[in-house]
């Protein structure tokens, strides 16, 4: 497992580090509750070494991913251009593969990787005023334009994921609501085939499942957060959670316990807990990072964990525990 960390002070900028995590992720039965969030304690032993540190120019995003057994990162950054590096198993290190093209972003906010088929694309979203969010895709030798998606809107998120079989991508922004493309086999393009109403100035997206239904958590800094389920052609919203000040509502889950974690740059971050039978995220422990920017789950053989990623501070490492109540 890869995983790359960013670490930055309360000024723009920082360094960029490449970790590898050497075991297998977590297989086995599921354990039943109670269970609970904690802080990892420091010093702990563990087979996390440093690998690669890429110093530069700030990066707002990296995103690491795997195409025939070839592991690549994409380091996007808002001065100097946006490059791919290459894993070199000789050197054990990330060398320089490639530069995209710097005309085509101004200002790089997120980064999305999938596959259609046996084609590989990235997406960049654009958040400038003039910005230009554009898909690109692999062609054997490396990764090159293929489409421009959105202009004008200072989009701030991208979020692949499949609906009712067909792949779709979702495009946020800072100055309209949410849009929804689909691919179009055919044309070899996506398509624009509506948006998301009532959900204005949303700054993150992100998809997953509880079972067979697939919801959307959608992050605002300013109002409410909101959940969506999807249903007949369209997303409805379930719940709406406060959220001033938060960049980031992140969905993950341990052992059949879904949960939503709650950024804030103002206050505590909250973790919310979902409730199978009223079908809503409780609120269920606060925690305080400065200023998250991402979760990140990462299990062991034993044992599973959190990353938090912050913008003002250390990124902190929370483990999720059984605890036995009955004793």
């Amino acid at each position: 497992m890869w995983i790359v960390q960013k670490k930055r002070g309360s000024r723009p900028g920082g360094r960029c580090f490449v970790l590898e995590r050497r075991g297998q992720a977590r297989s086995g039965p599921w354990v039943p509750p109670p269970q609970s969030l904690h802080r990892a304690p420091p010093h702990h032993p563990s087979s996390v070494t440093d690998q690669t540190d890429c110093k530069g120019t700030p990066h707002p995003k990296k995103l690491p991913f795997i195409i025939q057994d070839e592991v690549y990162v994409i380091v996007a950054q808002l001065f100097g251009g946006s490059h791919i590096y290459k894993f070199d198993d000789d050197q054990s290190r990330f060398n320089k593969f490639q530069d995209t093209e710097v005309s085509k972003i101004s200002k790089p906010n997120d980064i999305e990787a999938f596959q259609i088929g046996s084609d590989w694309f990235f997406v960049i979203a654009d958040s400038s005023k003039a910005g230009l969010s554009t898909l690109y895709k692999w062609n054997d030798n490396g990764f090159y334009s293929h489409q421009s998606l959105h202009e004008w809107f200072r989009d701030t998120d991208a979020e692949f994921l499949n609906l009712d079989g067909k792949a779709h991508l979702i495009l946020a922004s800072r100055s309209q609501v949410p849009v929804i493309y689909q691919w179009s086999r055919s044309n070899q393009k996506f398509i624009l085939q509506g948006d998301i109403p009532n959900m204005e100035d949303v700054v993150a997206v992100k998809h997953f499942r509880i079972k067979e239904e697939l919801y959307l958590a959608m992050t605002r800094y300013i109002g409410d957060s909101k959940v969506l389920r999807w249903g007949p052609k369209q997303f409805a919203e379930i719940q709406a959670v406060p959220s001033r000040g938060s960049m980031i509502l992140q969905p993950f889950s341990f052992k059949e316990r879904y949960y939503l974690a709650l950024g804030s740059d103002y206050t505590f971050s909250q973790i919310y807990l979902w409730d199978d039978d009223q079908k809503v995220f409780d609120r269920f422990k606060e925690v305080y990072i400065q200023a998250p920017r991402s979760f990140t789950v990462v299990s062991t053989d034993r044992r599973d964990f959190i990353f938090s990623s912050s913008f003002k501070g250390n990124t902190q490492i929370f483990e999720h525990v059984i605890i036995d109540l009955t004793l």
